[in-house]
């Protein structure tokens, strides 16, 4: 049952309460966030929040408290997200092309992250091998177990929640690749390219891979076309947020090339900052400028120096800043290909 809401003279002595609590127990700069999230646990408790909603907040507030903390000693060290089949077995096409693609990943130094459990995420962590592997589990009552390769490793970590779990997978990933899966790969590949087409992901590079001559991803592609592409509820540009290819090669050499230039980006209040490992070469700009302007809502695409916001946030590198309309991310992802491929030779650029 919930309680009466308190007056101004109750709220403050919470306040000062929750402030002098944190202050004690939680200080430093995020004190104010730490501050907020207490005051919100006081007015659950004042709304008469049910038992069953104040667990599921507990439990997945401390599965992502401990989950952030596996990850944080790994922050600087680029991570693909892999999905696939937990019933693919070990001598199918599709687990060989996955254990090579994460061995690929792991010869570049990038550490891989899958579900923890067989078939295509135990061919991502022995491809990667158990040091540039971390796993996120996820409890089931059948079928899902850790696979032999994570288990007892300090990277994996284990979920209640799929949507916990789903969050790790695109918050700490800087790639994601689809292997032939179920209905947890669709949802989970689905869900990735609807995060970046609405914005609520940051631009990362999105492989569908095959196996040599497979058609799972192209029978994808085929219904994604005829059935959302010509029924207009997906736009012509969003085709460009993923890359579907048959070649292990191919599908690492789209991740690796989608960093070659472009480093980042972030929003300073309406302005979208790009942010590069170099500068463009002559004429680029000129060039970005008039074939991406239907991307601006106003001004133009200009060069930049760190913007004030941007205090201690990669610094030395160039920027591109432009008023972005924040709905035009496939075309975004098109002037991130050619900021990345602009004064590579021809061949390479294809």
């Amino acid at each position: 049952m919930s309680s009466a809401p308190l007056n101004d003279e109750e709220r403050a002595a919470r306040d000062a309460a929750i402030e002098d609590f944190v202050s004690k127990y939680a200080p430093g700069r995020d004190a104010d966030l730490f501050t907020n999230m207490l005051k919100t646990v006081s007015r659950m408790s004042r709304d008469g929040t049910g038992r069953a909603d104040v667990k599921l907040v507990d439990k997945a507030l401390a599965e992502l408290r401990y989950a952030f903390k596996t990850f944080a000693p790994y922050v600087h060290i680029p991570k693909v997200s892999i999905f696939g089949s937990s019933r693919t077995p070990a001598d199918h096409p599709d687990y060989i092309q996955a254990t090579t693609f994460a061995e690929r990943m792991r010869q570049e130094n990038w550490m891989v992250i899958t579900g923890a459990g067989d078939g295509i995420m135990k061919a991502g962590h022995g491809g990667a091998g158990v040091d540039a592997s971390f796993g996120v589990a996820i409890r089931l009552p059948f079928e899902q177990r850790t696979n032999d390769i994570i288990e007892g490793d300090k990277k994996l970590v284990n979920f209640k929640y799929f949507f916990t779990r789903k969050l790790m997978f695109t918050k700490e990933a800087k790639a994601v690749a689809l292997f032939p899966g179920g209905f947890g790969t669709q949802d989970e590949g689905f869900e990735v390219m609807t995060l970046i087409q609405t914005g609520k992901a940051t631009l990362v590079p999105i492989v569908l891979v095959d196996a040599p001559g497979g058609t799972y991803w192209q029978h994808w592609r085929t219904y994604v076309k005829a059935e959302l592409l010509h029924s207009d509820m997906i736009s012509p540009e969003d085709m460009n947020l993923f890359k579907i290819t048959d070649n292990v090669e191919d599908a690492v050499q789209e991740i690796l090339t989608f960093y070659r230039r472009y480093h980042s980006l972030r929003y300073v209040k309406n302005k979208l900052v790009l942010r590069m490992n170099e500068s463009l070469p002559d004429g680029a700009l000129e060039h970005i400028q008039k074939e991406f302007s239907d991307i601006v809502n106003s001004g133009t695409i200009e060069a930049s120096a760190p913007l004030p916001e941007e205090e201690g946030e990669a610094p030395g590198k160039p920027r591109l800043v432009l008023s972005f309309n924040r709905r035009s991310h496939g075309r975004l992802r098109k002037l991130v290909d050619y900021m990345n491929k602009v004064d590579l030779p021809a061949t390479i650029r294809a």
